[in-house]
């Protein structure tokens, strides 16, 4: 299996994503490459330094002629994904795609660039592919209306090590409320800091938008990214995690906070609207922070024991497989039921 990417070394939903796929193939002795710009000259993408722009693209190409891959996975929409499709194009190779993130709502909001200018451009990028795969319902709706075509659900999981042992933090004066995540400005998170002195309010993640936030609101928590078993400690630590986020495709943090018993507090819009159940696992709601309030009264320990049947890596790797091992050239709309070799850069 091979993986082109524009991102895979940073903290992302993306990079999780083929990080844990590199993980279950591993466990099943699936050889499993990724190519990503780290392995090749490159510079910080200029609007958003968290992503890397490969310098090198005749590099990534020549890389494809002498791999000579049958099929490929285009997973972003970036330069290496443009030379990834240009080269399957050219060499009549079949490939899929996914649909990771909003990019026409972000650009719409941080630079008012029509959104139908961007989903021109992601319509043709996409409709080459076999298989999109997508995060949820409402993201393949969306779509659809959109005029995309053969698109797959393919959800998501979260790894045992972010779990933490089931506990109840100790009562403290105010609800201690977690966010998890990239600080931009696109993750709306002015939405939960204004209320720094209704509730113990926790960042963890860092961004562009970090330094601005920090100044705004001095009162609440900045603590960095936080990884592994230090995360899972974080999210026992919570009694509710806020995601203002409007214009996420899925939102992975809600399902891990959801596995540490955290019910989830969000607008009701994509993304939470197919991953939280109203009124059991987290409240949607217009006012975030009666949403928040509404969810304290939810059972921590019935939303753990759900959301820990429902996600599984090895789940989400079977839907990629499946449709990755055996392509169709016909559209395919509906939900499948439910050793990694890295590629080294040329010189």
């Amino acid at each position: 299996m091979l993986i082109v990417t524009d991102t895979f070394q940073q903290t992302n939903g993306v990079s999780t994503t083929y990080k844990n796929l590199r993980r279950i193939a591993r466990s099943r002795n699936i050889r499993f490459r990724v190519l990503h710009p780290s392995l090749y000259r490159w510079m910080p993408l200029p609007f958003y330094p968290e992503i890397q722009l490969n310098l090198q693209p005749f590099r990534l190409w020549r890389t494809l002629n002498r791999l000579q891959p049958n099929q490929l996975h285009i997973a972003t929409e970036g330069l290496m994904g443009l030379v990834a499709r240009h080269w399957c194009k050219l060499n009549q190779k079949p490939y899929t795609t996914a649909y990771h993130t909003r990019f026409p709502e972000y650009l719409a909001l941080m630079w008012r660039i029509p959104p139908r200018w961007t989903y021109a451009y992601l319509r043709w990028f996409h409709r080459g592919a076999l298989t999109t795969f997508v995060t949820t319902e409402s993201m393949r709706q969306t779509l659809l209306n959109q005029g995309f075509h053969h698109l797959v659900i393919w959800s998501r999981g979260v790894s045992e090590q972010l779990i933490s042992p089931s506990q109840t933090p100790l009562p403290a004066d105010k609800l201690r409320v977690l966010n998890v995540g990239r600080v931009s400005k696109e993750k709306n998170l002015d939405a939960l800091c204004i209320y720094q002195d209704v509730f113990d309010i926790t960042i963890a993640g860092n961004g562009p938008y970090l330094e601005a936030l920090r100044q705004k609101y001095p009162r609440v928590h900045f603590v960095g990214y936080q990884y592994g078993q230090q995360l899972a400690e974080l999210y026992a630590q919570q009694d509710v995690f806020a995601f203002p986020s409007r214009t996420d495709t899925f939102g992975l943090v809600m399902i891990e906070a959801m596995c540490n018993g955290l019910p989830v507090a969000a607008f009701d819009v994509t993304g939470p609207r197919d991953v939280v159940e109203q009124g059991f696992s987290g409240i949607l709601h217009h006012d975030l922070k009666q949403a928040i309030i509404r969810c304290q009264m939810l059972d921590k320990q019935a939303i753990r024991q759900t959301a820990r049947s429902l996600w599984s890596w090895a789940h989400c790797f079977d839907t990629f497989h499946h449709h990755y091992q055996k392509p169709s050239t016909q559209a395919v709309d509906m939900p499948l039921p439910a050793r990694h070799d890295e590629c080294t850069p040329m010189r």
